[in-house]
């Protein structure tokens, strides 16, 4: 069972379809490894044992009887709790959403199932996915299997936990504030960012909101690629559609010229995203050590940076918008039965007036010029993901960043908020370990719709370093 389960989602699924491997058997295996590891790292919270295997066993039958496969036919798969699932409780990690069954799926969830996917459960979030630390007073706390009384990140920290503890290969996640990106780099994994609308995210309160997405993880860059030609495509209620479509994934990660991976890529490093955004001194240490197998693949390396000045503007305005329209309500009908982030969050929402929105609009405006004028000297940039290791799972978040207080819960997330204020896809990838063995990762930013070129990038450096293989302690046999 060990070495299926350390086998990535590209691996099984070929298995799945040769017919080396049931569905059923992977499902098993799947079930003994949550009962296995779950009491340590809490990152399943829902479960439906019976549902799964019967899933397994419709799978195994289309594939003996010759039907057409799905590219995820028989994988199990738990789902971010965020996430509506048709027939199974879905949370939000909140105690108001407590026993909420969804009618329907969310379109990502709805695209898993066409595509094959066996649902097993729900992971852990934080309460309505605010927050890069996930825990709430449903379900308690999601800790990180590399160490166990260190936070997994969020808000897809369950589904981060989860991958690492190798529960599962590959999973469903979304980022608005960098919760597919920070957990990615806490749990020495893979999150990716899309570009605006590659995955929509259709919301009937707003059709066009961009700040949010909906993205996979993976162990692997190529596990994510798989996902991405999985579920990648337009809707109807999200235009304009995306220049990219499931086919522009197809067959990636693709291989770079022998010898050369990344030759002529133009990359500009910043170890703190040009704006003096403090970044622990141990994770700057593990990143910058590795800057030298970017030039071993035949990068060009520079100390540069998009100018960022007023994307924490951007960011907060837009991200309190949000809250304030998405959870108001919530707020003012359970106001002791949300937590206080939340509350204020939709507080700083209400406070906009039409005079700032003419500014951050302007803001953005400029901000989108400065993009461009990176990317015309530049094809990536290069950041820390997390300002911070994995911090004691206890907290509610850090109240410091290298001697910098954080004043509000996402302070001390700047590094990849900043990022999201772009609009820009982004990929966490594992860059390291610490001496004391906790997880470091790189985010990886591309032009906009330059997704699949950053995805190959991604997987350059991964296989130059292969970090992603090194398993959580909590995996090893007991001395």
């Amino acid at each position: 069972m060990t070495d299926l389960l350390e086998t990535g989602a590209v691996g099984l699924v070929a298995m799945l379809r040769s017919r080396e491997l049931s569905s059923r058997e992977l499902v098993e295996a799947h079930l003994r490894r949550i009962e296995e590891v779950n009491p340590v790292v809490n990152a399943v919270v829902t479960l439906d044992p019976e549902g799964a295997l019967a899933a397994a066993k419709r799978a195994d039958a289309a594939a003996a009887a010759g039907r057409l496969l799905g590219p995820l036919h028989g994988l199990p798969m738990t789902h971010k709790d965020t996430h509506r699932t048709r027939g199974m409780r879905t949370t939000q990690g909140s105690t108001v959403l407590r026993d909420q069954v969804p009618r329907q799926d969310d379109l990502v969830i709805a695209r898993l199932r066409a595509a094959g996917v066996v649902t097993t459960g729900k992971n852990n979030v934080p309460e309505f996915a605010a927050g890069s630390h996930t825990f709430n007073d449903v379900f308690g706390t999601t800790t990180n299997p590399y160490a166990p009384d260190r936070s997994a990140g969020g808000s897809s920290g369950g589904l981060a936990a989860a991958l690492a503890a190798r529960i599962q290969p590959l999973g469903d996640g979304s980022d608005m504030g960098g919760s597919v990106r920070i957990p990615a780099s806490f749990c020495n994994v893979v999150g990716f960012r899309p570009s605006y609308g590659v995955i929509p995210a259709p919301s009937p309160l707003d059709a066009w909101q961009w700040l949010g997405r909906t993205g996979p993880m993976a162990r692997t860059v190529e596990d994510v690629a798989l996902f991405m030609a999985a579920v990648a495509g337009p809707v109807p209620e999200v235009s304009p559609a995306a220049p990219l479509t499931a086919e522009s994934f197809a067959g990636l990660p693709g291989q770079e010229p022998d010898g050369a991976p990344l030759g002529g890529v133009r990359i500009g490093w910043s170890p703190d995203l040009g704006i003096g955004i403090p970044v622990e001194p141990a994770v700057l240490a593990v990143l910058e050590a590795r800057l030298r197998v970017f030039e071993d693949l035949c990068a060009v390396v520079e100390e540069a940076a998009i100018d960022l000045r007023e994307a924490d503007r951007v960011f907060a305005a837009t991200r309190a918008m949000h809250f304030a329209a998405h959870l108001g309500d919530v707020v003012d009908a359970h106001p002791d039965r949300v937590k206080p982030e939340i509350a204020w969050n939709v507080e700083q929402g209400r406070r906009l007036t039409a005079r700032d929105w003419i500014a951050v609009t302007a803001a953005r405006t400029r901000l989108q010029r400065r993009v461009r004028d990176f990317f015309a000297r530049y094809d990536l940039f290069l950041t820390p993901t997390a300002q911070v290791l994995p911090f004691d799972a206890t907290l509610r978040y850090p109240a410091s960043v290298a001697g910098v207080g954080c004043e509000t819960y996402l302070d001390w997330m700047r590094s990849a908020c900043v990022v999201s204020a772009t609009g820009l896809p982004a990929l966490g990838v594992p860059g390291g370990f610490t001496p004391g063995g906790l997880p470091v990762g790189f985010q990886f930013v591309a032009d906009h719709f330059d997704d699949v070129r950053l995805l190959r990038w991604g997987r350059a450096f991964e296989g130059a370093t292969e970090v992603f293989r090194r398993r959580p302690a909590l995996l090893e046999p007991a001395a």
